[in-house]
């Protein structure tokens, strides 16, 4: 059952990053805009961030093992759909439903692991997997895509998910038992789920918009104006007219489901930024085949993993909050040394470095994150709980990707304005998106500060 969520929960992930250096191609072979590569990013991670909450929800109230096997079936699908595109639109149709089966099936996955191991020690040992899967498939997925776009085809960054989908749902049909909350509440709320959706992707519409629009023009102001309208409504809502609200805002008086959310948020923000950004350079000024790419990022994907795994065993002795303030500061560390990235720097003194400390200390965060945001939670919750922090690390991401894509475009075309060469003023659009991922970080670690300060053990 382990393994089944971790795989399941990995292949989600990677789907997030999986796509970015096959975006040249795409963009070569659909006709995509700089704004549409952006979108083949962001129509996944904002329906997947919109509806985590209810995915989570779903699987309390209608049944673990079956809401996973849909979100399964769906995901799997449209992946196959969106491999086989044939223009923008179409891809961006296919990555967004694609979206939708991961909110459904990826708090499934932690909501079946909080609900079966109920042994603190069981659990810690759980999570540290989990963790280490999920947080490492951002950079296995950059990997994963240069790979299959070298050696095959972009397509295959999609069509890569139909056979492990298919063997996942076969396993999962004979291994899961179901199981489901009795306490559950006995009804979704759809409202609450479209309002939170349509007004993220209002927000990031609105932001990404800024490329082509100033920020004073009507089209942006309104967009973004209707956006937060949105979020407003999603908020009233599920304060005061939701029979059965999608996020009972209560859970938020629990001072370390806030905070760990609070820190998500930052620190999706920054691995988005990271991955998107550094693929472009790569590929579009240092010339890396998508091959070379994807291999480039391997070091990050193993140190990531590594740091997932010594976090599971470091917290019983560190505490979540020391631990969650140690991680995103040595990955700010990692990051600010990218910021100083130039035109013609070298892989192994200029990219290396940062990847490894930028892997290690997202994967020592991972785990005291996940913990502070479901330890305590009531059974009854865990579905909300799982899905409410792969939630807000979506949406920092989603946003964080789309304010640092603006800064970067408009530096950039500063840098071209003045007479700089196009590879020069790329790399100087780039490092001010890499500073913005730093500050992101650096927040983070200072949100950490007010997680309670007691050990795992004591919380478990």
């Amino acid at each position: 059952m382990l393994a089944i969520c971790c795989v399941a929960q990995f292949m989600v992930v990677l789907d997030v990053s999986i796509v970015n250096v096959a975006l040249p191609q795409m963009r070569d072979r659909l006709g995509l805009s700089v704004t549409g590569q952006q979108w083949v990013v962001n129509a996944y991670t904002l329906t997947f961030a919109g509806l985590l909450m209810l995915g989570g929800r779903a699987a309390d109230l209608f049944g673990r093992r079956r809401v996973f096997l849909a979100g399964l079936a769906l995901f799997t699908t449209c992946s196959l759909l969106g491999g086989l595109a044939q223009n923008g639109t179409w891809l961006i149709v296919a990555r967004a439903a694609q979206g939708v089966g991961g909110a459904i099936l990826a708090p499934s996955t932690l909501s079946l692991l909080t609900s079966t191991f109920r042994d603190p020690h069981e659990r810690r040992r759980a999570l540290g997997a989990w963790s280490a899967t999920a947080a490492s498939g951002a950079a296995v997925g950059v990997l994963v895509g240069g790979v299959l776009t070298d050696l095959l085809d972009w397509r295959w960054v999609l069509i890569v998910n139909v056979p492990i989908g298919v063997a996942l749902v076969v396993a999962a049909s004979i291994v899961l038992l179901e199981s489901r909350s009795e306490d559950a509440p006995r009804s979704l709320d759809l409202p609450g789920a479209v309002a939170v959706t349509g007004g993220l992707a209002l927000v990031v519409y609105g932001i990404v918009s800024t490329d082509t629009h100033s920020w004073g023009s009507p089209t942006t102001v309104a967009t973004l104006a209707a956006g937060a309208a949105l979020l407003a409504m999603f908020a009233l809502l599920e304060g005061r007219f939701a029979a059965q609200p999608l996020v009972p805002l209560g859970i938020f008086r629990r001072r370390a489901v806030s905070v760990a959310n609070a820190v998500a948020l930052t620190v999706g923000g920054s691995l988005f930024g990271v991955y998107f950004f550094l693929s472009l350079y790569m590929q579009q000024v240092a010339g890396y085949s998508p091959l070379r790419a994807g291999l480039a990022f391997l070091p990050a994907g193993i140190s990531t993993m590594f740091g997932s795994l010594a976090g599971a065993r470091l917290v019983a002795r560190l505490g979540a909050r020391r631990q969650l303030v140690l991680g995103p500061v040595i990955a700010a560390g990692g990051v600010a040394w990218l910021a100083g990235l130039g035109y013609g720097d070298g892989y192994a003194t200029h990219i290396l470095g940062p990847l490894l400390l930028f892997g290690v200390g997202l994967g020592l965060g991972f785990v005291p994150m996940t913990l502070a945001a479901t330890t305590g939670v009531p059974v009854h919750q865990a579905g909300l709980a799982s899905g409410l922090i792969n939630t807000t690390r979506q949406v920092g991401g989603a946003v964080g990707l789309a304010a640092m894509a603006t800064i970067a475009s408009r530096v950039a075309g500063d840098r071209l304005a003045s007479g700089a060469s196009s590879p020069v003023s790329l790399t100087a659009g780039y490092d001010r998106a890499f500073v913005v991922s730093t500050v992101l970080l650096v927040i983070g670690a200072l949100l950490a500060l007010g997680l309670p300060a007691r050990r795992t053990g004591a919380a478990h």
